[in-house]
Formats: C-alpha cells, structure tokens, sequence
C-alpha cells in the first residue's frame, strides 16, 4: 500500500518558519517527483513547489524566495522549508508523487499519482 506521511504544520506567526516533511512508502521515490500543494476552502488546490521530471524544481511565484523544497531518495522523504511565512500562506498543505516517466510537468494536479492527507499551516498576523 503507497502512503505519503506529511507532518510538520502548526501555527506559527507572520514571519515564522516551518518544516513540512513528506515520508513515502510503497513505493520506490527515484521513480517518482515528489510535490506540494496547499489548500484553503473554496479554492482549487494549487502548485506550490515540486519536482520536474529532469529534477528541477518549480515554485509558484507567491513562494519563490521563501519557501526551499527538498528530498532524500535514501530516506523517502520530502521536505518544504517555509520561511518569512505570511497570512495568505495558510492553507491544508498536500504532499504528491508523480510518476516520473509518465510525467508532463511539475505540479500537474492532474497527473499526480498519490496524495498525502493534508497538514494544516496557519500563519497567525
């Protein structure tokens, strides 16, 4: 059974930080671009930094600068560093696995493969 375990959310203060970690299991990560999306009522879920296929690594503008993706193929994991966090960035935070080899781009709501349950960041002002 694929799993992808996100934790790392909380309430944190405008300017604060956060760590969001996204462990997979059951499957092989090499194989897969792991990614972020957030989240709020009403509003479709959104891109917020993933992998691409040639393991580059997008960033939707309203982060870029700020929040840092990272991941480790050894340890399954992925990580979303989120710095000078704002108001406006909170949100249910979604980790994602897309298949590499059938991939079109990062961040293709679309073609994500496996979702994580969410984990809610909520920047306080």
């Amino acid at each position: 059974e694929v799993q992808l375990q996100a934790s790392g959310g909380g309430l944190v203060q405008a300017g604060g930080s956060l760590r969001l970690s996204c462990v997979a299991s059951g499957i092989f990560s090499d194989d897969y671009a792991f990614g972020w999306f957030r989240q709020v009522p009403g509003k479709e879920r959104e891109g917020v930094s993933c992998m691409g296929s040639d393991g580059t690594v997008y960033y939707a503008d309203s982060v870029k600068g700020r929040f840092t993706f990272s991941n480790d193929y050894v340890q399954n994991t992925a990580w979303l560093e989120m710095n000078s966090l704002k108001p406006e960035d909170t949100a249910v935070y979604y980790c994602s696995a897309d298949f590499i080899a059938t991939m079109w781009k990062p961040c293709n709501y679309f073609g994500i493969d496996y979702w994580g349950k969410g984990t809610l960041v909520t920047v306080s002002s």
